[in-house]
C-alpha cells in the first residue's frame, strides 16, 4: 500500500530555499574525487542500536518479515532485565536492539541530532519481494525510485534501497 507519507520526501513543508550555490560551495571546498580521498579510518557499521517495545515482535518483523536473521540474543549489561538482541543485515552490519521494560519511554520524535531513518540496500529481487511482503502484511509504504520507506513496529524509520552497496539512484555515493 503505498502513500504519500509526510515522514518521507515530502516537499510541501517548512521553508525550502534555493541552495545550489551553497552545495557548490560545498562540493568545491570538501568533496574530494574517489581517487583522491584518504581512506576511512573505520571499516564499517558494526552495528545500530534501536529500542524496541517487544521483542517477540520486533523479531518477527525484522526475521519474518524482512527476513534478516536474528543472530544473537541476551541480556543488556547496562539495564537489568533488558534485552539486547541482533539482526544480520549483511556486509557484515548488524542492526541491534534494547527493550528497557519499566523505564516509560515515550513515542519516536524527531530532533536535530536524532535519527531520521535508516537506508539498507539489498538486490533489486530482493526488494522486489520485500516490498511485496510488506504490502501483503498491510505496512504502509513510500515508493521512490529504487527506495521503499515504511516505519517499522515501534515508529523506527526505514528505507530498503534496491541497487548495489554503495550506490543510490543510479549514482556512486561510496
Amino acid at each position: 500500500m503505498a502513500t504519500d507519507s509526510p515522514h518521507f520526501g515530502s516537499t510541501h513543508d517548512g521553508d525550502h530555499p534555493d541552495r545550489d550555490d551553497e552545495w557548490t560551495r560545498l562540493r568545491a571546498e570538501h568533496l574530494r574525487p574517489h581517487g583522491e580521498r584518504p581512506a576511512s579510518s573505520a571499516s564499517g557499521v558494526h552495528h545500530q542500536a534501536l529500542i524496541s517495545s517487544n521483542v517477540e515482535r520486533t523479531i518477527d518483523f525484522y526475521q519474518g518479515l524482512l527476513e534478516f536473521p536474528l543472530t544473537d540474543l541476551f541480556q543488556n549489561r547496562d539495564y537489568e532485565g533488558s534485552t539486547h538482541f541482533f539482526f544480520d543485515i549483511g556486509n557484515g552490519n548488524a542492526l541491534a536492539f534494547f527493550d528497557f521494560p519499566g523505564l516509560g519511554l515515550g513515542d519516536y520524535r524527531e530532533v536535530l541530532g536524532g535519527h531520521h531513518h535508516l537506508a539498507i540496500s539489498m538486490s533489486h529481487d530482493n526488494w522486489v519481494r520485500i516490498k511485496q511482503k510488506l504490502d501483503d502484511a498491510g505496512i504502509e509504504t513510500w515508493v521512490h525510485k529504487t527506495s521503499v520507506y515504511f516505519t517499522g513496529p515501534d515508529g523506527e524509520r526505514l528505507e530498503l534501497l534496491g541497487e548495489p552497496l554503495g550506490q543510490m539512484y543510479g549514482s556512486q555515493v561510496l
